[in-house]
């Protein structure tokens, strides 16, 4: 049967495999809830924008707040990725699994002192500053570290990228990047500051994005800022070009990463900028669909108006669904011969909110697992601890192989950093 997402993500008669691991057994072997990656489907996904640009300078920096799991950093650091990070605990991580700091980008509207002394000690490769302010609290941190701090601006372009809102990054009424006409006067402040190297020029317009019409809108107005700062005697060596490209989750449509480099490249070319070096900061399309979510049937609850299926995996380890109403492939890892039944995929949390999928047909038992498809990004990341609930286990797949990559968390270890008021 042919599944949306991923191709190493496939059922083989009547049971579900993720490359050649039946997901079934894993969760018997390892428990669930589990997250399960796959490393050939990860190392492909960022393969497909590596050689599209091959022929240029270029980087590609994984954009890890999509999931920050060491082994998953780990697999792309080996396969040559730099990183995108947003604080001062991704960079930490991105160190911890022997990143090379110069191929580190620093994003974020709001970094601290302490994490832009922590970056500039690593040496990282560029700053991606988002607001005027920053830029001058940048310059004060840098000298009192004797340090440069390479900056590129990210700018926003006011472009639609035609996302859901919570993910839409690149309008006015966001709160990142320095506003379009306003970023020449920023550039030409940054160059006079102590401490602050001019490195290059940044743009995401947000994530989940389906469509070419965003990037090459937003690519114009990047160029034509670059045009305009160059016109002042500054020079801009490289071109951030973010990420966000979009997953299949259920009919999705998003282009091919290559398909959309090859289309910015081509852009590129033609407005004479093709000397850049380039980078893009993928974390969806590289992830999203290498990813499972395995969770046990615990108690199916029939109702006069709702039939509801309750699992052990829930909102604490899967928020996308409450927090956007996303929508997320929800299959059976062992097919059953009985007809369906239409059921809400719900948790044990105590909200509402709490549910995995709406109205899905179901040929299920109590005992059973279900996959959560497309569950690379976005939700271990996103995981929390919401009713005293430990964080799932994950396991990396690779052919035949499987690696248990986090412990789950024990109970005594959500409160080990605690303190008991004295006795009285």
């Amino acid at each position: 049967m042919t599944l949306p997402g991923s191709p190493h993500v496939a059922y083989r008669g009547d049971t579900l495999f993720i490359e050649n691991c039946s997901l079934a057994d894993l969760a018997a072997r390892y428990g669930t809830p589990l997250f399960v990656y796959s490393r050939t489907a990860m190392l492909a996904a960022a393969g497909a924008y590596q050689r599209a640009l091959t022929e240029r300078d270029h980087l590609v920096c994984y954009a890890m707040k999509a999931n920050s799991s060491l082994a998953v950093l780990q697999a792309f650091a080996e396969a040559g990725c730099g990183f995108d990070i947003v604080s001062g605990g991704e960079l930490a991580r991105a160190l911890a699994v022997g990143a090379d700091p110069n191929k580190i980008v620093f994003s974020g509207v709001g970094k601290t002192r302490t994490e832009m002394r922590q970056a500039l000690q690593a040496g990282v490769m560029c700053f991606n500053v988002e607001s005027e302010a920053e830029l001058d609290v940048l310059s004060q941190v840098a000298l009192e570290a004797g340090r440069t701090a390479r900056i590129s601006l990210r700018v926003n372009p006011d472009v639609d990228a035609m996302t859901h809102p919570y993910i839409s990054t690149g309008l006015k009424g966001n709160k990142f990047g320095v506003a379009h006409d306003d970023a020449l006067a920023v550039y030409r402040h940054a160059a006079q500051l102590p401490g602050i190297e001019l490195l290059g020029i940044d743009c995401h317009i947000g994530s989940q994005i389906t469509a070419m019409g965003p990037y090459l809108d937003a690519l114009d107005r990047v160029l034509d800022l670059i045009d305009a700062v160059e016109s002042h005697g500054l020079r801009l060596h490289h071109l951030d070009l973010g990420g966000g490209l979009g997953i299949t989750y259920t009919d999705e449509t998003p282009p091919a990463a290559d398909a959309l480099v090859a289309a910015l490249l081509e852009r590129i070319d033609a407005r004479g900028h093709g000397h850049r070096k380039i980078l893009f900061e993928p974390g969806r399309s590289l992830v999203g669909n290498a990813g499972v979510l395995l969770s046990e049937v615990l108690y199916l609850k029939p109702g006069d108006s709702k039939n509801f299926c309750v699992v052990d995996a829930a909102m604490n380890d899967l928020l996308r669904p409450a927090m956007y109403e996303a929508w997320m492939g929800i299959v059976p890892c062992v097919l059953r011969d009985a007809p369906p039944v239409t059921y809400d995929v719900v948790g044990p949390v105590c909200e509402s909110s709490d549910w995995l999928g709406r109205d899905r047909a179901l040929a299920l038992q109590s005992g059973d697992t279900l996959a959560v498809l497309s569950a690379g990004a976005y939700c271990m990341s996103m995981a929390s601890n919401y009713n005293s609930r430990g964080r799932a286990a994950e396991v990396m797949v690779s052919g035949y192989q499987s690696w248990l990559i986090r412990e789950r968390e024990s109970a005594a270890e959500l409160f080990r950093h605690e303190h008991l008021l004295p006795k009285a």
